[in-house]
């Protein structure tokens, strides 16, 4: 597949897209945030976060365990900074942009998630991950056993039995399902979340432009996925590019199940009307 976009300026991510460990995840998810704020200076937000590495240091020098080093940063970014979930954040994309939450101390739990893991990154403190359905987490792996922390819920540490019990009230999990819900993930696997979540918002507010950004991107980090390839592909239509439409839709249409192969032929025309009209 043949990308109309480059990353070149999204060091981080296109680190992702060519599978490399060494990945900044917070300077991937600024890159994000640029696409629906094009002059976006990261500057600021990466300030925010040497500064809240500044107010820890000492305190996190002196901590005892990995249950209290969890406390202080919980303190900092939560208590003094007032870092929490907000429900409304889930209807505005400010909720998934890092410099939006850090300028409104509001996001969704996965953004949020990001930001500790950003501060926590800094001071050596491995804060991991977490894809848990419905709600994103953090996880301490410590010898007094695994802590989990809900950065939405002004950064609530639980045990790992308390947030089995959590998860399956929220998420209504399997007993069998649980373990796996609740192992780390990569960096990969969180962009891809986040840029999810943009992808059903920009959606659901008609934003084409901004949702084929996001869905580029999603085909970028996944070139083989047939769903993202069609995804694209429909978008592109949405977003008035009939002409990058029309290769996607015929790539599609030579390996997509009988199902959908009249679905696409409709919206392959489609893309040429528009083509022969702009003519």
């Amino acid at each position: 597949m043949v990308f109309n976009r480059t990353y070149q300026d999204d060091t981080e991510f296109t680190r992702l897209i060519m599978r490399e460990s060494a990945v900044n995840l917070t300077v991937a998810a600024l890159e994000l945030a640029r696409d629906g704020q094009p002059d976006l200076d990261f500057e600021p937000s990466l300030r925010w976060i040497r500064e809240r590495v500044g107010e820890l240091t000492s305190a996190i020098a002196r901590a005892r365990s990995e249950s209290d080093t969890l406390a202080e940063l919980v303190e900092c970014l939560a208590a003094a900074h007032g870092l929490h979930g907000d429900d409304t954040c889930y209807g505005s994309a400010d909720g998934s942009y890092l410099n939006r939450v850090i300028e409104t101390t509001r996001g969704i739990p996965i953004t949020l998630s990001v930001l500790y893991m950003g501060v926590a990154r800094e001071l050596g403190i491995e804060l991991l991950g977490v894809g848990a359905p419905m709600h994103f987490l953090t996880r301490l792996d410590a010898p007094e056993g695994t802590l989990f922390l809900d950065a939405w819920s002004f950064g609530r540490i639980m045990s790992e039995s308390e947030c089995r019990q959590w998860i399956q009230s929220v998420a209504r999990v399997p007993d069998s399902e649980l373990g796996a819900a609740l192992r780390p993930v990569g960096q990969r696997a969180i962009i891809i979340r986040m840029l999810n979540n943009l992808k059903t918002l920009h959606g659901r507010q008609e934003k084409w432009n901004l949702a084929w950004r996001v869905q580029h991107r999603l085909a970028a980090l996944q070139p083989a996925s047939y769903r993202e390839r069609r995804d694209l592909a429909l978008l592109s239509l949405r977003a008035n590019r009939p002409g990058e439409a029309i290769p996607l839709l015929k790539s599609c249409l030579s390996t997509c199940g009988g199902d959908e192969k009249e679905f696409l032929e409709q919206h392959l025309s489609s893309a040429k009307r528009d083509i022969s009209r702009w003519n």
